[in-house]
């Protein structure tokens, strides 16, 4: 049987794992720090988890990174404001030191990539993983693959309605102030409050403030990629209020014009957290590391016939 590494890289840590699934992956955190130094502590880790028995490496990385298999820069972190890791060649850091295939996308993107395979996107080929923490970001399965483009999708970045009356937080982004990461992210949360979200009580007026910008980038998305079904994971879904305060937002915005049930008899089923909690996102990566391996022995397979 095979035997992947995994390696979720986020912005404050990277989460490894080596396994093949849910029961056996074993996993390890690091700190993020200066980009050598990280690569060489999750290499230790992977090589002694699996010896010579590496297969593949799957990453989800924060981004912005550049997925494009033709590009000159294909697996690099690109403008993140992290400023040591800005045009750092992650994937191939981490191949040449392993020695393996492997497979690379955004933390999002891995994240529903491990719901698709174990959790709350499990047999279904429509859904949106969203999360909400230190950023905002999201990653999208249409017809059961992911979605891809242009560059990948940055739908923390979307603007959104923001009335400075009711709120006269000026928005956290770097880049857009007040578009949806600038306004309903955990830092935004303390920056317009001050303290953190976690410490926030429940009836704080914060929530319904959050769960309404929420239900706003939800609504855009129900409309746009129409969804069968949306997860919301990360450090500020964690708040057990939230959840409530979010679908019923999120069916006012909407106010009946999507005539489906999942929206209005079974809004509960519809907007869910994880099902695999904080493991969504390295569990993701083994799904990259996997396919990663497969498209290695094709490739492998089919120079072999073209050499005959």
């Amino acid at each position: 049987m095979s035997v992947f590494g995994a390696i979720e890289a986020g912005g404050t840590k990277f989460v490894c794992g080596v396994g093949t699934g849910p029961d056996d992956l074993v996993t390890a955190s690091f700190p993020t720090s200066a980009p050598d130094v990280t690569v060489e502590a999750i290499g230790r880790f992977l090589e002694r988890q699996a010896g010579a028995g590496l297969d593949a490496v799957g990453i989800g990385s924060f981004g912005p990174v550049d997925l494009d298999p033709a590009s000159a820069t294909f697996g690099y972190i690109t403008s993140t404001p992290k400023l040591e890791w800005q045009h750092f060649n992650l994937a191939g850091a981490v191949g040449r030191m392993l020695g393996v295939p492997v497979g690379f996308d955004t933390d999002v993107n891995a994240a529903a990539l491990g719901e698709a395979r174990w959790g709350a996107g499990r047999e279904i080929r429509d859904f949106l993983y969203l999360t909400v923490g230190t950023g905002i970001g999201g990653g999208a399965m249409a017809h059961g693959e992911l979605l891809h483009g242009l560059v990948h999708p940055e739908m923390g970045h979307i603007p959104i309605p923001h009335d400075r009356a009711a709120d006269p937080y000026r928005g956290g982004c770097p880049y857009h102030g007040d578009c949806l990461e600038g306004l309903a992210s955990g830092p935004a949360m303390e920056a317009r409050w001050g303290i953190p979200a976690q410490e926030l009580p429940a009836d704080h007026p914060g929530w319904a403030l959050e769960a309404h910008y929420l239900a706003l980038g939800l609504a855009t998305w129900v409309c746009t990629l129409s969804p069968r079904r949306i997860i919301l994971g990360g450090g500020v879904m964690q708040q057990p209020a939230l959840f409530p305060l979010v679908r019923r937002e999120l069916a006012h915005t909407l106010n009946g014009y999507i005539r489906a049930a999942e929206l209005s008899e079974n809004i509960d089923l519809y907007v869910v957290p994880p099902q695999l909690g904080n493991r969504s996102g390295v569990l993701g990566a083994l799904v990259l590391a996997e396919q990663a391996h497969r498209n290695s022995r094709a490739r492998i397979a089919a120079n072999a016939v073209v050499e005959e």
